[in-house]
């Protein structure tokens, strides 16, 4: 099993590049998801995002929005 990379808000905000407020107050709990994209840990206000977690919805969403364009013989090319 690979360890996970937890990081801080502002860590997140730096990869991401978005601003940490962004982050807390619109991304939090709507995209990110507790227990999936982020832990309290000891049930503390402060909050650790886990980086594998979000790379990886990242990656699949990215290739799910990605238009094909589909081809005779039923293969697609990625547009």
């Amino acid at each position: 099993m690979a360890t996970a990379t937890y990081i801080t808000t502002e860590e997140l905000a730096c990869r991401l590049h978005y601003d940490s407020r962004y982050i807390r107050e619109c991304l939090k709990d709507s995209v990110l998801l507790e227990g999936i994209h982020y832990i309290r840990p000891f049930g503390r206000r402060k909050i650790l995002y886990i980086w594998e977690s979000i790379e990886r919805d990242m990656m699949k969403a990215s290739v799910e929005e990605m238009p094909m364009i589909p081809l005779a013989r039923g293969g697609v090319v990625n547009g």
